[in-house]
């Protein structure tokens, strides 16, 4: 999350939804071109720390936050022999690696305070709370420290979508996906199949070649010997097969028609291929995302000073000092050699630093994305007992609400804690405006034009506004074109002796494995610089 996982947002092609884009269209060979054609490596390709062999030299790093970038930097150097100080703003450690259970408490900018209710054993991952197979990075601690690991259901045929602006019979009504994903995909095969099989393909095929294709479109679309598709097992039964006579064999669902499919718009949420960062099935720790960062804490909780609050970086040619409030309110200060500072820019461009005109311009030159999540405790699952989901999002067109995730944990048990809304940009801001109580009777609202039970099966809530958090000022960064060609590589530079580090300085932006990735590729640059000095 990462800090919180990225989602597509808004109308602006990033760099990050083109390489999604190419995912789409020829899966990750083509993305991996892509990144290499437009010059940029592969993040995730680093599986382990940078080797700081040579001594420390009795050097010492003062670390600006305890994140997962901040922590990840305290462990290795600590490892090294170097002299680490970690000053962190909150009384807990990792940053947007974040999970609320029963007595999780928070106070946004606006003032309001909540404390979370849920029941023991239930919680909501507010900033991250999936890890792609490919983040080596994050893995390799998870392992490391012994962080158990369970899957994380990332798309599930059985779950619902519920579009309200598309037009037909289909419009506000609850479907599933697999249906859906088995009809667009069968009548497609049924035109394509049609064609080849009159040879009015635009590409050459020999004839040979030409019924292999048409029998892999049958295939593909489950289509009838006349090239029809009528419907198929897969998308489920009206009457579900037993034991005994009756019901028998089962009755198939009878297919939508292809024209109320397009017209629902439902199909705008199917790929045949999942972006980069977005498979089908993801990771997620047991019990909460912040067992990560509770496993990195027992291993440097001692270096950590918590409640300290940044007021000014000020560096000389021959080291760094910061000055901070501390948890009593009285003014300190630390010194060290070097600094890296994982504070969000967000936040970093408020505080009084002593760097270059070049630095502090190019940190202007990133804005930090408004999202909103929420976590509803329900008092039975009623999506498991009644609908039978498992785990998945709910596709929406809702506003203010965009997706509904039901939970990968705690299968058949009595309650459970979904996620209500998942909002980004203008309607994150506009939803984030209203009390707690207002966010939750917004997404029970929502949620209850989908499932019935939902305002009946409601307890109780906890929401949380990246854009309104004090430390953090926005979810992840979002580089733009010119931001990432002018500003990100000043960033990525030591400014004297001061180092960058974060989410925000890697091409894995919104993921733990960009924090992390981007503290490895930095205490590298601070060791390489002591080991010349």
């Amino acid at each position: 999350m990462s800090g919180l996982d990225a989602s597509s947002a808004g109308g602006v092609l990033t760099r990050r939804r083109f390489f999604e884009s190419l995912a789409a269209v020829g899966g990750m060979s083509l993305v991996l071109s892509g990144m290499e054609a437009l010059g940029f490596s592969q993040a995730s390709a680093a599986e382990l720390p940078p080797e700081l062999t040579g001594g420390a030299k009795n050097t010492k790093v003062v670390i600006l936050g305890a994140g997962l970038a901040g922590m990840t930097a305290a462990y290795e150097l600590s490892k090294a022999g170097y002299q680490v100080q970690v000053l962190e703003a909150r009384s807990f450690a990792g940053g947007r690696c974040q999970t609320a259970r029963k007595g999780f408490k928070h106070t946004d900018l606006i003032g309001h305070e909540q404390t979370c209710q849920f029941d023991d054993g239930h919680y909501i991952n507010h900033g991250p709370w999936r890890i792609p197979y490919h983040h080596r990075s994050t893995l390799h601690y998870t392992k490391l420290f012994g962080v158990p690991l369970e899957s994380f259901v990332n798309d599930n045929d059985a779950a619902y979508i519920y579009f309200e602006k598309g037009k037909g019979p289909l419009n506000g009504k609850p479907v599933r996906k697999g249906e859906v994903a088995a009809d667009i995909r069968g009548y497609a095969a049924e035109l394509v199949a049609k064609a080849a099989s009159q040879g009015q393909l635009d590409a050459p095929l020999s004839g040979l070649d030409k019924e292999r294709f048409v029998a892999y479109v049958v295939n593909e679309g489950r289509l009838s010997k006349d090239l029809a598709y009528k419907g198929t097992e897969g998308r489920g039964f009206s009457i579900h097969p037993g034991a005994g006579v009756d019901p028998g064999p089962g009755k198939e669902l009878t297919p939508y028609a292809f024209k109320d499919v397009l017209d629902s718009n439902a199909w705008k949420v199917l790929s045949s291929v999942t972006g980069y960062e977005q498979q089908r099935t993801m990771l997620q720790p047991i019990g909460g995302m912040d067992q990560i960062a509770k496993a990195f804490e027992k291993q440097v909780g001692p270096m950590i000073r918590y409640g300290a609050v940044v007021e000014k970086i000020k560096q000389s040619p021959t080291g760094v000092t910061v000055a901070y409030k501390g948890a009593d309110g009285k003014p300190a200060e630390v010194t060290a050699d070097y600094c890296l500072c994982t504070i969000p820019l967000s936040v970093l461009k408020q505080i009084d630093v002593d760097a270059s005109a070049p630095f502090k311009a190019a940190m202007e030159g990133v804005a930090y994305a408004p999202v909103n999540k929420i976590g509803l405790q329900m008092k039975n699952r009623f999506w498991e007992d009644k609908h039978h989901i498992y785990g998945g999002h709910i596709y929406t067109d809702l506003a203010g609400i965009n997706s509904i995730t039901l939970p990968s944990y705690g299968w058949q048990g009595q309650k459970g804690v979904l996620l209500g809304y998942y909002a980004f940009g203008g309607e994150a801001a506009r939803i984030s405006a209203k009390s707690p109580a207002e966010r939750a009777a917004f997404a029970v609202a929502a949620g209850q034009k989908i499932f019935p039970e939902y305002a009946d099966a409601y307890e109780n809530a906890f929401s949380f506004s990246w854009h309104l958090a004090e430390y953090n000022l926005g979810g992840w960064a979002e580089w733009g074109e010119t931001g990432r060609k002018d500003s990100y590589p000043v960033l990525c530079q030591p400014d004297g002796r001061l180092y960058l580090a974060g989410e925000h300085l890697s091409y894995l932006g919104g993921w733990q494995a960009g924090a992390i990735e981007s503290a490895w590729q930095q205490i590298a640059r601070i060791h390489a610089r002591v080991q010349q000095a």
